[in-house]
């Protein structure tokens, strides 16, 4: 995840003395003022709101709380949005699941309408197979499942597993090493950094950062008038 600074959108930038800082999520279980402040009492620097969640006005309820508790304790509080961006996800399982022992081969293609199973899954994107090289690994389910590609095409990949587990109906997938052609920013990310920086939050965290003007085009966004 790459951060870049909005403090010039911001009302105050982080300023406190240590170099590391903590950030705390807020979320429908840390939304009230008493759960703000105590977190930040407790060190909390930046305060995350994660826009894969919750609607604008969740987030600007949120961030009014935090301005609140900055404004009681006379000391800086950095707020953090996290923009979704691009979500490249498997199809579904024949019961919704499929343990994938190690070693085991695991086959990829883009034949949605076959419910998945231990030997294969769907996986609609296209973009991904255009990318892959044999050698190439594949992290589903936010790395706990690994895949090794040992041959592809355009359309399928068979891979060995490397590492294994259980995986469910649409989990995410992420292909480190592989530029694929795809944006960092979708259409809602555009719409939820607008509203951020109109908030005047401090950082932007980035997600799916593949090439420099990944980083040019946010901070195109954050610099137009």
């Amino acid at each position: 995840m790459n951060a870049i600074n909005a403090a010039p959108h911001g009302n105050t930038p982080m300023r406190r003395l240590r170099n590391a800082k903590i950030v705390a999520t807020l979320g429908p279980s840390s939304s009230e003022h008493r759960t703000i402040q105590a977190l930040f009492e407790a060190g909390a620097d930046v305060f995350r709101l994660n826009f894969s969640h919750g609607t604008h006005e969740d987030h600007r309820r949120r961030l009014d709380i935090v301005r609140a508790v900055e404004r009681d304790s006379g000391r800086p509080i950095g707020v953090l949005i996290d923009l979704q961006g691009p979500k490249l996800r498997i199809g579904t399982f024949d019961g919704g699941r499929a343990e994938l022992a190690p070693q085991a081969r695991f086959r990829l293609d883009l034949d949605a309408a076959r419910p998945g199973s231990t030997e294969r899954v769907s996986l609609p994107h296209p973009e991904i197979f255009a990318a892959l090289q044999a050698g190439a690994e594949l992290m589903l389910d936010d790395g706990r499942v690994r895949l090794r590609v040992d041959r592809c095409g355009s359309d399928f990949a068979e891979t060995t597993v490397l590492d294994g587990g259980v995986l469910s109906d649409r989990k995410g997938v992420n292909v480190p090493g592989a530029v694929l052609p795809l944006s960092a920013l979708t259409d809602k990310d555009r719409r939820d950094l607008e509203f951020g920086l109109g908030l005047g939050v401090d950082w932007v965290a980035l997600s799916f950062v593949q090439r420099p003007e990944d980083i040019a085009e946010i901070k195109g966004i954050g610099a137009a008038p």
